[in-house]
């Protein structure tokens, strides 16, 4: 673990920079894949999942059966543990529902809001070493709460061409029917672009690795819209002397074992904390069965001590870190301060992984620094806001003088006269 001493500011780009692979190279993969999947659809995607997930696949979708005999194989404890965090997350997210915005903004002038859901989505969800069934309940609650009529989900395959278990019941779950054995890019492309077998969507949710996040920046430049770029997983800490070492170092290692190109990061103010998280995570790691993985993240992390909290602050929201946990007796300073963040997670009896699960907020996030312009998803990410006006004669002869005038200025003088046209019938009655 690299421990830094109040870094200079104009070292902190470069200190606090992702470990991840250039985009170049991952864009040259992902625009040859999406040309072939294009061309080929289901025999394109096929060829793509033999070469990546190592599995020759007959058909893609998920049979009826296949997700009956996945339901029976999960235990009722892990089962129970599903629904409350279902629970958790459908209050959550119903209450995030809006109401219609209506006002009038002159006599005889009518302008409102309302959103509409968008009709088809597409859900990935990571499988690899660590399928997580728990960004199915994140993706699946919203868009049936918004009301999207039709939810696809992409999934990778294991080496015996299954979807695991706990992804396939906890979609049954959630009412998903179509369900697609296929990952990576080649997924995103199949969403994209439609196949023989899977449905073109409207829009696509869900974290994945680079090469999944890069696909999806792809997707845009063929209509098809995303939730945000969120690749490999990231958290920051800041932690003072009020701080338990040994919880801040099971946190900084929760996050580290998603990914060895994961990364982590500790600020502190006290070089004690430090010092004794550096040694609770030396020791906590080597009690993880995925300590391999977590060891090179772990490698690649960064402990920052700096003077004070102003300065900690400024440092933490040039990162924009995708989580963010504050253990301090100064919380509120960092609660109300904070403008760059995926998730926050406030004192030392919240774990990171409380929102991964089960409490309530979604654990999809901007990742590399994006949460400097977008939000984690939410219902609103499922709908979208549609204007109506509505003018009464007595409404346009109020706005229509201040319309003609601007479209005059501007030249468009077609514009004008669709209202002069009006005016002149309304002033003539």
């Amino acid at each position: 673990m690299n421990v830094i001493i109040n870094p200079k500011e104009i070292t902190w780009r470069s200190i606090l920079k992702r470990p991840i692979q250039p985009i170049e190279d991952i864009e040259t993969i992902a625009s040859k894949i999406f040309q072939n999947v294009f061309k080929d659809k289901d025999l394109a995607i096929k060829k793509y999942t033999q070469h990546y997930d190592n599995v020759a696949l007959k058909t893609l979708q998920v049979t009826d059966q296949e997700i009956d005999n996945a339901c029976k194989a999960v235990s009722n404890r892990l089962k129970e543990a599903i629904k409350v965090a279902k629970c958790n997350i459908e209050i959550f997210h119903k209450a995030q529902k809006s109401e219609t915005v209506f006002v009038e903004t002159m006599e005889g002038v009518k302008c409102w809001q309302e959103k509409r859901a968008i009709e088809k989505v597409g859900l990935y969800i990571p499988g690899g070493t660590a399928p997580l069934f728990s960004t199915v309940l994140m993706l699946a609650i919203p868009a049936t709460i918004a009301g999207c009529k039709e939810l696809i989900l992409c999934s990778p395959p294991n080496k015996e061409g299954e979807i695991t278990k706990e992804i396939l019941y906890t979609a049954k779950l959630c009412g998903i029917t179509k369900i697609f054995k296929v990952g990576g890019i080649q997924a995103i492309a199949g969403l994209t672009f439609g196949t023989e077998t899977i449905p073109q969507v409207h829009k696509i949710f869900g974290p994945g690795n680079q090469f999944v996040t890069v696909a999806k920046q792809l997707a845009t430049k063929y209509g098809v819209a995303i939730d945000m770029p969120a690749g490999p997983s990231e958290l920051l800490i800041f932690a003072d002397d009020s701080a338990n070492a040994a919880y801040v170092a099971s946190d900084l290692l929760s996050q580290a074992e998603h990914g060895i190109d994961s990364q982590v990061i500790l600020v502190s103010t006290s070089k004690e904390v430090i010092k004794n998280v550096k040694t609770e995570v030396q020791k906590q790691l080597l009690q993880l069965p995925r300590k391999s993985i977590a060891k090179v993240a772990i490698a690649n992390s960064k402990l920052i001590y700096v003077n004070n909290d102003n300065v900690a602050l400024k440092l933490i929201n040039e990162y924009g870190p995708e989580h963010f946990i504050i253990c301090s007796k100064n919380e509120k300073l960092y609660t109300d301060n904070i403008v760059n963040s995926g998730s926050v997670f406030i004192g030392n009896y919240t774990p990171e992984s409380a929102g991964d699960y089960a409490s309530g907020t979604n654990h999809t996030l901007p990742t590399n620094g994006f949460s400097k312009a977008y939000s984690g998803l939410n219902l609103d990410s499922f709908t979208k806001s549609i204007t109506f006006q509505k003018i009464t004669k007595q409404g346009l002869a109020n706005i229509g003088e201040t319309i003609e005038l601007m479209a005059e200025a501007e030249g468009l003088i077609g514009h004008k006269k669709a209202v002069s046209i009006r005016l002149k019938n309304i002033r003539k009655r």
